[in-house]
């Protein structure tokens, strides 16, 4: 299973961005799928997931502010991150927990995305 993420990029504050990510291989489906970031010197934290089933869950410090959604048909999931602030500075990565066999659930990590706010 692969996980292609993209869309960083620099962005000022209060813009806006969108991160997607794709997952392809051989699998029987996705349970959750969504995105965590990590900021220089601090650990690696949940932004957004989302579950096959549609349901969400969000960092408090980005909601209101980011969407997550997927496609479950497609195996991709997108983040619209608006009202951008200099603190959502870090490398985005895409997660997602995949059902590999009827026996096997695996997790797996995209490549990171750098997402710079700044002016």
């Amino acid at each position: 299973v692969q996980l292609q993420a993209s869309g960083g990029g620099l962005v000022q504050p209060g813009g806006y961005l969108k991160l997607s990510c794709a997952a392809s291989g051989s699998f029987i489906s996705i349970i959750v799928m969504g995105w965590y970031r990590q900021a220089p010197g601090k650990q690696r934290e949940l932004v957004a997931v989302i579950t096959r089933f549609g349901g969400t869950n969000y960092a408090d410090s980005v909601k209101g502010r980011f969407t997550i959604s997927g496609d479950n048909v497609k195996n991709t999931v997108d983040l619209q991150m608006n009202s951008l602030k200099p603190e959502d500075t870090a490398v985005y990565y895409c997660n997602a927990v995949v059902q590999v066999s009827f026996s096997r659930r695996d997790n797996y990590w995209g490549q990171g995305t750098l997402v710079t706010v700044s002016s």
